[in-house]
């Protein structure tokens, strides 16, 4: 029986921007910082280009440093070229046939986060933040509900956190 390939999580930027301003402090819960870097090494999370580069900070901001570290690119980042006919299909599907310049910008780089998940959605996972609103249209689309209309699993830090059971601890569990 061939192994079973395990699940790749794709973190959004609000992942990593959130986790630093609102509850994992890189100063205060530095556990957190690891238990994603360890993941990331096992192949577990990453982050595609595209959306790592999302992550934005001066001089003083630990998250984007961090982010932008060359030790931490080389494991976290996705080590793959997007497709574009893939993202073409979640613009036209999950957004729009089409948006105008100014729509595309509003939209930003969420389009690339589920085509990568796309490329295997059996065994991709897109994490973000963004809560759902089915009813927005067009630019105003939320990432879990495009994930939802391209078949694309999605689910909040809250969920990753538990799959991958996160515990300050967590070393001792391994």
């Amino acid at each position: 029986m061939p192994d079973e390939q395990k699940e790749l999580f794709l973190l959004d930027a609000n992942i990593i921007i959130h986790a630093h301003d609102y509850y994992y402090h890189m100063e205060r819960v530095p556990e957190f910082w690891r238990w994603l870097e360890f993941h990331a090494g096992n192949g577990s999370i990453c982050m595609p280009l595209e959306i790592i580069d999302e992550i934005k900070g001066g001089i003083k901001a630990q998250h984007a440093n961090w982010a932008k570290s060359r030790d931490i690119r080389e494991i976290l980042v996705l080590k793959e070229e997007f497709d574009v006919e893939l993202l073409n299909r979640v613009l036209d599907g999950g957004y729009g046939s089409d948006l105008d310049e100014i729509e595309l910008e509003k939209v930003g780089k969420d389009p690339f986060l589920i085509a990568h998940a796309l490329r295997d959605p059996a065994n991709r996972v897109v994490v973000s933040n963004e809560i759902p609103k089915p009813s927005a249209r067009r630019k105003n689309r939320k990432v879990p509900d495009v994930c939802a209309d391209m078949g694309v699993r999605c689910c909040n830090v809250y969920e990753l956190l538990r799959t991958l059971d996160f515990r300050t601890n967590w070393r001792d569990s391994i």
